[in-house]
């Protein structure tokens, strides 16, 4: 009998954000929804995420953003992976990102992009049916 494998999440808050209360809720919501989850804490570097990632075998990594540094900050990051050999973690974004920034950070391999709203039960569904 094969147990289902948990999926291992990551909540990260790169840049210089001060307000984490959005990502500790998604970080619960994830938990209770059976997941592993591993929340870095405030103001990381692109490469503190990445390399936390990579040590941690995250099956997913969600970014959290409030600052307006996005378009710097999660390009970074995945570039970073793919550069480590991370490129098979599934990237979410989250926080307040413009609409019309989202195409970018979709070709920068950011695969979705949920804004403020989103319910939490709409995150896990997404994940649970991304996750390879």
């Amino acid at each position: 009998m094969s147990k289902e494998k948990i999926i291992r999440v990551m909540v990260a808050k790169p840049g210089l954000d001060g307000h984490d209360r959005g990502a500790k809720v998604i970080a619960r919501a994830l938990r209770d929804a059976g997941m592993e989850v591993i929340y870095t804490g405030l103001r990381q570097t692109p490469e503190q995420i990445v390399t936390a990632a990579l040590q941690e075998d995250v099956d997913a990594l969600l970014l959290s953003i409030l600052s307006g540094a996005h378009n710097h900050l999660f390009p970074k990051i995945t570039q970073l992976l793919r550069e480590r050999g991370g490129e098979d973690i599934l990237v979410i974004g989250g926080g307040v990102i413009p609409p019309d920034d989202i195409p970018g950070l979709k070709n920068a391999g950011i695969k979705e992009i949920f804004g403020p709203g989103t319910s939490t039960e709409t995150i896990a569904h997404y994940i649970k049916e991304n996750v390879r």
